[in-house]
This record gives C-alpha cells, structure tokens and sequence, in this order.
C-alpha cells in the first residue's frame, strides 16, 4: 500500500496489517520480508539502535515493494522526524505523547514539511494560515505521509479527546507495556482495568475516525479480549515481531526434531536461552 491508502484506511475503518521489523535488516532478507503480505513495516529507532543510513534503505526496500514504511522516532523531535522522513520514512510514529503542543509540533513537522522556523511556529503557537498557493503544494508534497501518536500512559488516555482534536492525526499507537507500568499493573496484559482501558480507547478514536492499534502478539491474547478490541474497531494490526514470530516458528520445529531423533538416537540436555537484552524492550511477544 502507499502511505495515502495507509492514511485513508486508518480514517475509514479497514483494516492496515503488518510487524515489526527486527531481524530483515539486509537485502536478502527484506527480500524474503517483501514476500510476507504486510500493507507496512514497522521500523523503530527508539528501542533498537539503527542508524539514520540503515533506516533509509530500509524504507527505501520497502517502498520500492510497495509496503509503507512506518518509523517510530525516540521523540517529538521535529529534527528527528524529518530525517526519518528525507530518508523515505511515510508514516511516523511518536512514542509517550501526552499534551496537545507536543502533538501540534508532530503534525507541523510531518504534514507542514519542509516548512520550519518562524512560519511553522506561527501557525502551530497563533494559527496564522499559510498562503494559499503554499497550501495547496503541501497537500500534494505530503500526500503519502500521515502521524502515528503514541497513547502510552493514564495522562495520555485522560487527555485522549484533546489530542485527537489536533488536526492532522492519523492514527493511535497503544504501548501496553508502558500502559499497564502506568497504571500500575505492569505486564498485566489480560487485567480487566488494562482491557477496559484499551477498549475505551479504541472506540473513543474511531468516534472521531482516527485508526488505532495496539502492538502486541495479537493472536495470542485471549480469543475475547481480541474480539473486543476488533468489534470497538481496532483496526492498525501490528502483530508482534518479525523475529518473535520466527523465534516460535524455529522453536516449535526444533522440539518436532528433537522429539523424532530421540525415538532413534540419545537426546542431549538442551541448553537453556537467557533473554537477550533487545527482548527486554519487546515484553510479551513484541510490545514495546
């Protein structure tokens, strides 16, 4: 998909799919990732340390196999995201969002691009309108880029309906780590005040046509809570991880392995895997 049908559909309620890019970060296996039927890649440069170089051909791969790349960027940082956005980034996501200027400062940088400076600033801080003709080149400049906020914490989710009524937001992006941390009831994925919660906000954001989506590995939440959040119109499926997915795949075939060679041959002790430290940011198969 381009980042305009992305757009269009976060808005009319279809449904967006794709993961989280981790482990495809050369051509051989982006090219075995373009073969994967994601409308979009979910790049992050908060959490995994990717440089500005790789990130850009990254986008570009994707771009080019028209999957729309979708960065998420350490913070509401104009200078941060437009890199990401030179790069090929098309949608943006901004983690820990929680006040109204932080969410006007997103949008300027991503739909206002390339205006910077006393311009943009008039318009965000005064609401001074741009020239007309310059308005018109923005619209068709930023055609395919849209703004992801990330609703991560009790303040963000109190304040939910005034970040939403920011012109120029797309979509939500739900954290349940950081979620459940704030509510305090970390990682407690199933708890009927984290459920409750989630559930409120997706209906809250389809109220105003604003997509939404939580990252987590859909499939394995419980078949309600799931049904839920897809009948209040949960509809940005970032499921998990590519390498999580992969990881359970490889482990489940290598346990069928084992279990066939023991009828035949003496089984070794199998080694056991401390949790790496990439895993630490992605809780519960692929949260962040």
């Amino acid at each position: 998909m381009t980042g305009f049908q992305i757009k269009e559909n976060l808005h009319q309620g279809r449904c967006v799919v794709g993961t989280h890019i981790l482990s495809l970060m050369n051509p051989t296996s982006a090219a075995l990732a373009a073969e994967m039927a994601m409308d979009f890649a979910f790049i992050c440069t908060e959490h995994i340390p990717l440089g500005r170089t790789e990130v850009g051909m990254m986008c570009q791969y994707y771009l080019a196999k028209g999957i729309s790349p979708i960065v998420r960027v350490p913070s509401p940082d104009p200078v941060s995201i437009a890199t990401m956005l030179d790069g090929g980034a098309e949608g943006i996501v901004v983690p820990y969002v929680e006040t109204v200027e932080e969410v006007r400062r997103i949008v300027g940088a991503v739909k206002y691009r390339p205006i910077k400076g006393q311009l943009l600033h008039d318009w965000i801080e005064r609401g001074v309108a741009l020239p007309e003709a310059t308005s018109r080149y923005l619209e068709t400049f930023n055609r395919d880029k849209y703004v992801i906020i990330g609703v991560e914490s009790v303040p963000a989710i109190e304040r939910l309906d005034e970040l939403l009524a920011v012109p120029g937001v797309d979509a939500v992006f739900l954290g349940p780590h950081d979620i459940t941390t704030s509510m305090g009831i970390p990682t407690e994925y199933t708890h009927p005040r984290f459920v409750a919660a989630v559930e409120s906000v997706v209906r809250r954001c389809r109220a105003k046509s604003i997509g939404v989506g939580l990252h987590f590995q859909l499939l394995r939440l419980p078949e309600d809570v799931l049904e839920r959040y897809l009948a209040a119109g949960m509809n940005w499926l970032i499921n998990a991880a590519d390498v999580i997915i992969m990881r359970e795949a490889m482990n489940a075939q290598f346990s069928q392995l084992r279990q066939l060679a023991e009828r035949h041959l003496a089984a070794p002790t199998a080694a056991s895997v401390p949790k790496s430290a990439i895993e630490s940011c992605l809780t519960s198969g692929g949260t962040a």
